[in-house]
């Protein structure tokens, strides 16, 4: 057999991808790309502690497909490469920590205060899978944005993304974490680029100290049944009342460990309109946001990502947080007008947030 036919290194084409892959990724309005292997490498067997530990609570479909969150070849067969990107998403201008303190106000999570970024990114990520198809044709390529079970801060990390930190979000040195990520699997043998295998959290751990309800176990262990962001979106049925008084003025999600991070200090403001605040969420009232009727709910949170939680979690998220706020005329008499509300669970924390008051 001749040298040329077992030389297996890219052709001149595939050999350019990465640059080009990079420059179409900025065009399309994402911050960076890179690529590695369909392999999530020692991040799997992170995932199946976490899971034998029960941390993941209700969220039972994180035990669910099989190998497939972490082997991407086995959620698409034929993968070879993941080309993972971010998209930074912070509003400006945008205050957050003020947000924290003004505890008649509702803080929300800074990803969900505007349009859903689904949509917009697979589109963007289609869009891009189609032109490196252009270039290089015969391959296949399949998008991602939280619409199958990817390990996708893993792929992130091992493609030059950035690192993990304690607090498990990915962490770039000139952009800190607020940003999504999106992926593109592909059956194309790409060049890959080195991982992010420096940890630069060093002796810091803010983020675990910090937590307003003590979530973290250790240092990238989550107890999810006791983090907010569980608590207010993925969990259905009535909140622990030992975690109430802790969770503030959080109604949908919580952005502290990321806030208190000192690589925040590099975030960068998002590019994208979507992503600014809708309806005033960044700096609305909880006793307003409250008397929301059911209509005014779907309305108002039509493309957005607050949908997840529903009409009834959101008022027993509400309802914390006035239960949590300083006594005054707006916040009690909210909590009084939803005192006989049909719902079992909404009337539970409404009772609990009266006696908070004293009432």
């Amino acid at each position: 057999m001749s040298t040329a036919e077992t030389d297996t290194s890219p052709t001149p084409e595939l050999a350019d991808l990465p640059a080009l892959i990079r420059q179409w990724a900025k065009e399309h309005g994402f911050s960076d790309a890179g690529i590695t292997t369909a392999d999530t490498g020692e991040h799997a067997k992170h995932l199946q502690d976490w899971l034998d530990m029960g941390y993941q609570g209700n969220m039972e479909y994180m035990a669910h497909h099989g190998d497939k969150r972490y082997t991407p070849s086995s959620l698409v067969p034929g993968t070879t490469r993941v080309i993972s990107v971010r998209m930074d998403y912070m509003p400006t201008p945008d205050n957050p920590k003020e947000a924290l303190t003004n505890r008649e106000n509702a803080y929300i999570t800074r990803y969900a205060l505007g349009r859903d970024y689904h949509k917009l990114i697979r589109k963007r990520l289609a869009s891009l899978a189609k032109q490196i198809d252009s270039a290089v044709s015969g391959y296949d390529y399949r998008a991602f944005v939280d619409s199958a079970p990817v390990l996708e801060r893993a792929l992130a990390q091992r493609a030059g993304l950035g690192w993990i930190g304690k607090n498990n979000m990915l962490i770039h040195p000139k952009a800190g974490s607020f940003f999504f990520l999106g992926e593109i699997f592909t059956s194309a043998p790409i060049p890959i680029d080195p991982s992010f295998d420096t940890d630069h959290c060093g002796s810091c751990s803010a983020c675990l100290d910090l937590c307003p309800t003590d979530a973290f176990v250790g240092p990238h262990k989550l107890d999810a049944r006791r983090c907010i962001s569980y608590l207010t979106i993925e969990l259905k049925d009535s909140i622990p009342e030992e975690l109430r008084s802790l969770m503030g003025n959080r109604v949908f999600g919580c952005d502290d460990c990321q806030l208190v991070c000192p690589w925040q200090k590099f975030k960068k403001p998002t590019q994208e309109y979507d992503f600014q605040p809708r309806h005033g969420l960044d700096n609305s009232s909880l006793a307003e946001l409250f008397m929301w009727t059911e209509e005014q709910f779907l309305k108002r949170t039509e493309g957005s990502a607050i949908r997840r939680t529903g009409y009834e979690g959101w008022l027993r998220n509400l309802a914390v947080g006035l239960g949590n706020a300083p006594s005054t005329i707006p916040v009690v008499e909210a909590l009084k007008k939803r005192a006989d509300y049909p719902s079992d669970m909404v009337r539970e924390h409404v009772q609990w947030a009266l006696a908070q008051h004293g009432l």
